[in-house]
């Protein structure tokens, strides 16, 4: 069964120091609330757990608990802070990344750390609330413009869902090219779950795949250095984490997934009781699967897959190797996933998924 949405147009006014109910349907309800930082937050309950939003920066999923846990990596940040600045303000459970520039900037690159999108501020946000052949949901959707002159004009149009009861997001970007000139564009979906010791990642690229791994600082302390070291010599041994061995700066590796007959692919942290947290996407859309993991006292992060256009180099680098996505004017670019957190019986039904692509 499907039915025509109700939309909310949310208002920044709405959101204050105390928290307000917005809406309910179901077991969905929804409430406005401001961090002390001053960033508006939207929680929305499901019946099964809580997810809280960035309506207006980012549209982030800031943070998310399900099956009495939390998905989202540890930082060193307890709220979101009102800046544009990555680094300033890190620490969600989901990022868009991208638009005119993606990943760390190069020697030659002068764009920002992972781009335009992540901190976006957005003109509109509007919450619906709907019923689609999964059931029950609400769903946050906005818009926000980009324009530098003689550079760029795009306009993001996110879409974050979630089902009564739903341990996981559906999600949907759309980049608009609102200028009279092709849009050379990046993406990147960073989902920063929070890894368990012990655990073991599970996706469709074959261990005997080749897979780019970036070469770590030189100024690393003995253990990390071995870590690095002994993942260079076999990329495998890095999909069980090993309690107590440290992953700093970080790992990041980039792969190509199998996906299977309906052009879907999936990555699965297994954890130790048996349950999961995953990522679901498509690799004609976004060809590039890339690892990121950091594991210290400040930081504790598993970037499961985080699906790309082009590896996380910078711009120079992915215009050289041909991997920006050029929009027409007029024209969008769109990419869809699913992600986050699974039961023991799910989570095997998955694995086996997923070891059919392989």
């Amino acid at each position: 069964m499907t039915t025509q949405p109700v939309t909310l147009e949310l208002d920044r006014e709405a959101f204050g120091p105390g928290e307000r109910l917005l809406a309910r349907a179901g077991a969905l309800r929804a409430t406005a609330f401001r961090y002390g930082t001053g960033v508006a937050a939207l929680r929305l309950e499901n019946g099964a757990g809580s997810a809280t939003f960035l309506p207006f920066q980012g549209q982030q999923i800031w943070r998310a608990d399900f099956l009495g846990r939390e998905l989202t990596m540890r930082s060193m940040f307890d709220e979101p802070r009102p800046t544009r600045d990555y680094l300033r303000t890190y620490g969600a459970l989901f990022l868009h990344c991208g638009g005119t520039a993606m990943g760390n900037p190069g020697p030659t690159d002068t764009h920002p750390l992972h781009g335009e999108l992540p901190n976006l501020p957005y003109d509109t946000a509007q919450l619906s609330f709907g019923e689609d052949a999964a059931g029950l949901y609400a769903e946050l959707t906005g818009t926000a413009r980009d324009t530098l002159a003689f550079h760029h004009d795009f306009i993001a149009r996110p879409r974050l869902r979630l089902h009564e009861g739903a341990t996981a997001f559906e999600a949907v970007i759309e980049i608009e090219n609102r200028a009279h000139t092709p849009l050379p564009m990046l993406y990147l979906a960073h989902i920063n779950f929070r890894p368990a010791d012990g655990g073991v990642l599970v996706d469709a690229v074959a261990d005997d795949r080749a897979a780019a791994i970036r070469q770590p600082p030189a100024d690393l302390d003995a253990a990390a250095r071995a870590y690095h070291r002994a993942i260079a010599a076999d990329p495998a041994a890095h999909r069980t984490l090993q309690p107590g061995m440290p992953i700093l700066p970080e790992l990041v590796l980039t792969a190509h997934a199998s996906s299977g007959a309906d052009g879907w692919t999936h990555a699965l942290h297994r954890r130790p009781d048996g349950s999961g947290d995953f990522v679901s996407y498509q690799p004609a859309q976004l060809p590039c699967a890339v690892r990121w993991m950091t594991r210290g006292p400040d930081q504790d992060a598993l970037g499961l897959v985080l699906p790309a256009t082009a590896p996380p180099d910078g711009l120079a680098a992915a215009t050289a190797n041909r991997q920006l996505v050029l929009v027409p004017p007029g024209g969008s670019y769109r990419a869809d996933m699913r992600f986050g957190a699974l039961t023991a019986p799910e989570a095997q039904a998955l694995a086996a998924t997923i070891g059919a692509l392989r």
